[in-house]
């Protein structure tokens, strides 16, 4: 058995395709999971879609095979070539699988290093599969130590003090392009967490919001939290908003822009749109006096931010390699105790079967079932000592899965999902 994990990130795969892989409903979510786990290779998957990333993490029984069927998954459900898939995707195998899912739950894979959000959408991407029946136990003990490992991370390093996430980036940038946000009057199109997220880095900076939603009784929870520098106004008026102020944000969960070249009228200000979204919210053309970012415009800043957290980022680094040793090592000494039941539980079965056979045909007599049992259950012990011991040693094996595997094949064990935790 093995794990596997493919992953399209902001690092090899520009937001024009992310769009189209981006799994923003569960109805979405369900769907490729369905067509993901309908190959007989694939025994438990989940997937991780954020503005930023779009992963498949899974537990196989052929690494090859279940490649290419998420493959064809994926450009099934995004219209996305399967070669183009195959030249942009990191494919992540066992060992390195394990390490690349610690990675992003430690937020250091993430776009902006040390963002504290990814976590918690990662245990929500698991706990979707999980309630949905498409993973269980084997996904369960990987993102159970993923969520340690960040925890580790985050209490053990900086890299997490003032964390910065796409929204605060996006809001830096304005600061860096007005010089101070202070009196600035910010249009935030949008209630969900990154318009959140942005509304109270605005606020945070001085700067007043105005969120336009679409659920009012949300935007009014919103804005209630956020205080009285945050009012509400209808989705209604989004034509209006976005050609009366020079500052708009927009983080919605829309399949489709919302804010388009049609809407924009001329006005004698600049305009700034700084689109949070994925799917992009806007589909505007940028000129001498509109100019728009998108998740990927935020580089530079990202970059910086970079630089400044590259120690702590190492010593993070050396945290997620030792918890990852750690989870493989749990998981092969985990693999040992339940091959080693089974075969001596086969070895008793077959023992006591044929000692009632000999007694039925007369080679012995009933008296001596007991002495006979005796003798054949040390010959038994004895025979099956070295492979005892050997499978106790899996742990430091680095092809234990494997070995594992071989053993249930030769002795023909099921391998009951449910022992090997």
């Amino acid at each position: 058995m093995h794990y596997l994990n493919i992953s399209f990130t902001h690092k090899n795969t520009d937001i024009c395709v992310r769009e189209k892989l981006a799994l923003d409903t569960d109805d979405k979510k369900t769907q490729i999971l369905k067509l993901i786990k309908s190959n007989e290779n694939i025994i438990e998957a989940m997937v991780l879609s954020t503005c930023n990333r779009v992963e498949v993490l899974a537990y196989v029984s052929d690494l090859a095979p279940s490649s290419s069927h998420i493959m064809r998954c994926l450009s099934i459900s995004s219209g996305v070539f399967e070669d183009e898939l195959f030249e942009r995707a990191d494919i992540f195998e066992n060992s390195g699988a394990i390490h690349h899912l610690f990675s992003v739950a430690s937020s250091l894979d993430s776009l902006v290093i040390g963002e504290t959000q990814i976590v918690g959408q990662l245990k929500s991407a698991f706990k979707f599969a999980a309630q949905s029946g498409f993973c269980t136990e084997y996904l369960s003990k990987a993102i159970e130590f993923a969520t340690k490992c960040a925890a580790k991370v985050r209490n053990e390093t900086q890299i997490s003090k003032n964390p910065v996430s796409v929204s605060s980036v996006a809001v830096a940038k304005a600061e860096e392009i007005f010089g101070t946000l202070e009196g600035k009057t910010a249009v935030i199109v949008g209630a969900g967490e990154m318009a959140e997220l942005a509304a109270k880095h605005l606020i945070a900076h001085k700067a007043k919001v105005v969120i336009l939603n679409r659920s009012t009784d949300r935007a009014l929870a919103l804005v209630d939290s956020l205080g009285e520098n945050a009012g509400f106004e209808s989705i209604l008026k989004l034509k209006e908003f976005i050609n009366s102020h020079e500052l708009i944000f927009s983080g919605t969960s829309a399949p489709h822009a919302i804010i388009t070249d049609a809407m924009i009228k001329p006005v004698n200000f600049k305009r700034y749109f700084f689109d949070i979204a994925v799917p992009r919210d806007i589909s505007v053309t940028p000129n001498e006096m509109i100019s728009v970012f998108s998740v990927d415009d935020l580089d530079q800043i990202v970059k910086t931010n970079l630089a400044l957290r590259e120690e702590q980022a190492h010593v993070a680094y050396s945290l997620v390699s030792a918890y990852t040793s750690e989870f493989l090592k749990f998981i092969k000494q985990n693999i040992s105790t339940p091959l080693i039941k089974a075969v001596r539980e086969q070895a008793k079965i077959c023992a006591q079967n044929e000692l009632e056979k000999a007694i039925k045909k007369g080679y012995l007599k009933n008296s001596d079932k007991d002495e006979a049992y005796r003798l054949i259950h040390q010959v038994f012990k004895a025979f099956l000592h070295p492979m005892t011991m050997n499978l106790k040693a899996l742990s430091d094996k680095q092809n234990a899965l494997e070995i594992a595997e071989a053993m249930r094949y030769v002795f023909d064990i099921n391998g009951d999902k449910d022992e090997i935790f």
